[in-house]
């Protein structure tokens, strides 16, 4: 019994935490300065300085530091606020805004859209950077369009899905510890000379991180389908067929829901600097053009929101 109301005490100002949270990036994107996790990655970085070898063990101890301290931070403000439930929801309300970025993915993507419009290719490369990784020069409006439906349905997993699952399932711990993960991934996991041993943890720790939520993420492009003028059979459809076929074990599942979901053929060719990938086919639609920006975009907005209602009622269900 003591266990269960020690629990019943984090459960509902959780709950409202990840509500309010969700509804602060929802009207404000994210924090404009001394962003937290821009903060963390200043933190790593200085830290990779010092420990960088060419060696998985070595990258597996930044890693593990560098998580670790995250997840501890939260794990420290949990047991400072167990009986105090007003402080706990606020807590909870700053940690899920600072490390949710649906919103903010969904404007790069939106001015992205506007640069295609106006017919202004250099603005819409100079904005891919913001939203992938690839190079931007040699890409034309299709592959620039292609990219950005791309980003927007792989981060709707990384950016919002994957953080309100861990903040249901952990709390505190779970909303920073992830956000570690991911920012770490996106820092060192990537190919490279540099990072193929020293990243390779980081990579790995993201992969298992993201597996259940770009499953959900999937599951709720399927469900979601409809709000963007798109078909659930096709999503579902697709995803079943081509998710497995994208090299990550997570992203593919979310760009072929999406792919289906929007009648879009996605995938093809993709450059990361000296770095050129072909990537399998995803989906039996048209190309994706600038109009495409938008739907993608709404379909998007449409599953943050249902992740966060679901994140809500599952953290509330536990009281049971």
């Amino acid at each position: 019994m003591p266990h269960r109301r020690r629990r019943s005490r984090r459960d509902v100002p959780t709950a409202l935490g990840l509500a309010l949270g969700a509804g602060a990036d929802l009207l404000l994107a994210d924090p404009r300065r001394r962003h937290p996790v821009a903060g963390f990655g200043t933190v790593a970085a200085a830290l990779e300085r010092r420990a960088w070898r060419d060696s998985r063990p070595a990258g597996a101890g930044h890693a593990a530091v560098l998580v670790a301290g995250a997840a501890g931070l939260g794990a420290a403000a949990d047991r400072a606020t167990l009986d105090r439930p007003a402080a706990r929801t606020l807590a909870v309300a700053a940690a899920t805004w600072a490390v949710l970025g649906g919103t903010s993915l969904g404007r790069a993507a939106t001015a992205m859209a506007g640069a295609l419009d106006a017919g202004d290719l250099p603005a819409a490369r100079a904005l891919l950077p913001t939203l992938a990784g690839r190079d931007p020069s040699t890409l034309g409006a299709g592959e620039l369009a292609r990219a950005t439906v791309e980003s927007v349905a792989e981060n709707t997993s990384d950016a919002a899905v994957a953080p309100l699952v861990w903040g249901a399932l952990a709390g505190l711990p779970g909303l920073l510890g992830y956000r570690a993960v991911n920012t770490l991934d996106a820092m060192v996991g990537h190919r490279s000379p540099r990072y193929a041993r020293f990243g390779w943890a980081a990579a790995r720790t993201d992969d298992v991180a993201n597996w259940l939520p770009a499953r959900l993420t999937a599951a709720l492009t399927v469900a979601c389908a409809p709000l963007a003028g798109g078909s659930a059979r096709d999503a579902l459809r697709v995803w079943r067929r081509d998710g497995a076929a994208h090299p990550s074990p997570n992203a593919g599942r979310c760009e072929a829901a999406a792919a289906g979901a929007l009648g879009l053929r996605l995938g093809g060719r993709n450059v990361y600097g000296s770095r050129v990938e072909e990537r399998p086919v995803l989906g039996d639609g048209r190309a994706p053009d600038s109009s495409d920006v938008a739907r993608a975009v709404r379909l998007s907005r449409a599953v943050c929101l249902a992740a966060a209602a679901l994140a809500v009622v599952s953290r509330l269900a536990r009281r049971g």
